[in-house]
């Protein structure tokens, strides 16, 4: 027997209170940094230039500071509060457009990381779009620097990307990207300047498959420091609203699009079909120069396709660098974000694996005798002046 409906008093609506948006990674800097001078006459970045010790971030990292908003992070905790408040305090623009701060997490903040974190804090305004377009333009063409010296007169900029043409860009264009560190020289007092790498070399992700598990692994993904390339066959399944670190693909027929990853790009196959999962993983691995290969499937799955692909010719060697099922062990569950965040801490385990291996063969970054700055902050002991 149903039950009368329930008469519920009805209340006055009130005024939702500002909500904040949810805090997103900072990705190539000049664009977010251009999007945010659409809303704000003036924006600050805080780049860390160098750490001594321990910290909560590592230097190249920045983030964005306007009047109400904020975008990415240096670490968090009191270092970020009290930049925060430093970054304000120039977005008034009664101070010079840049400064450098140096803070002692432990005696200037009371942060138990002990270590020292120097900071760049550059004002940004809309007189400044035309560098940002270019800044951004010469990251994405490749190695480019970013050449800024802070004088008592004002600010100066320039992008520097070929080999020979700046001597002191030259160090940072010749390094591997991962040791490409920001470098700082002179003073505020007199002459300051910082020279910092503006190209990313993220690691290169091609996911196939936008149903639950691609979706739920997309939406971890776009947050990580990966490069993001996202195909499927049915272009109604990709979400309306994608960030700009994602790039889609919709892809009728998915197999031609194998051969335009770059080599050591990381593949995910998760599609729909498990004749199209062959299909894939056996383009992929005829290649070659892959840096991995994951298929979403059981042990049984995962069995029969090596046996196919034995019947096929693929040698026993090729055929191991086939990782299925995927995903980090233990993890039980099979609701779809539970498997993307096992799938994603294994990416990001064999991705650090990768560079620790790649870190103990190259060559290390160059070092005071190399550095053509006679007060490289870079090259400054711990203890050295400021």
């Amino acid at each position: 027997m149903s039950r009368p409906a329930t008469l519920r008093p009805r209340v006055a609506a009130t005024p939702a209170p500002a909500r904040a948006a949810w805090l997103k990674p900072l990705r190539d800097w000049p664009r977010s940094l251009l999007r945010a001078l659409e809303r704000e006459p003036a924006v600050v970045r805080i780049l860390i230039t160098n750490v001594l010790g321990s910290a909560p971030r590592e230097p190249g990292v920045c983030m964005l500071v306007g009047q109400e908003q904020f975008e990415g992070t240096i670490g968090g905790g009191q270092l970020e509060w009290q930049a925060l408040a430093a970054a304000r305090t120039l977005l008034a623009g009664t101070s010079p457009a840049a400064c450098m701060q140096r803070m002692v997490l432990a005696t200037d903040l009371g942060q138990c990381c002990g270590g020292v974190v120097e900071l760049w804090m550059e004002r940004y305004t809309r007189a400044d779009r035309a560098l940002l377009r270019a800044a951004s333009d010469a990251a994405c063409a490749g190695a480019a620097v970013l050449i800024t010296t802070l004088t008592p007169v004002g600010v100066t900029h320039q992008i520097v990307s070929e080999v020979g043409s700046n001597e002191h860009a030259d160090l940072l264009l010749r390094a591997a990207r991962a040791q490409a560190l920001p470098r700082v020289s002179g003073s505020v007092a007199a002459r300051a300047t910082l020279l910092e790498r503006l190209d990313e070399a993220l690691p290169a992700l091609w996911l196939y498959g936008a149903g639950h598990v691609g979706q739920a692994l997309a939406r971890i993904v776009a947050e990580l420091p990966l490069r993001l390339t996202w195909l499927d066959t049915r272009a109604e399944l990709f979400p309306a609203l994608i960030p700009d670190s994602v790039q889609i693909v919709h892809a009728p027929d998915p197999l031609p699009s194998v051969a335009a990853a770059a080599p050591g790009t990381r593949f995910l196959v998760l599609t729909h079909s498990h004749a199209l999962d062959y299909a894939l993983c056996r383009a992929i691995l005829a290649r070659g120069d892959f840096a991995s290969l994951g298929l979403i499937g059981s042990k049984s799955k995962a069995a029969r396709f090596r046996s196919r692909l034995a019947r096929d010719g693929l040698p026993a060697d090729t055929i191991a660098r086939l990782l299925c099922p995927i995903g980090a062990g233990g993890v039980d569950s099979k609701w779809p974000a539970a498997i993307a965040v096992a799938v994603a801490f294994e990416l990001l385990r064999a991705i650090g694996a990768d560079a620790a291996d790649e870190g103990s063969t190259s060559a290390p970054p160059a070092t005071a005798s190399g550095c053509p700055e006679a007060n490289c902050a870079n090259c400054r002991p711990t203890g050295g002046a400021r």
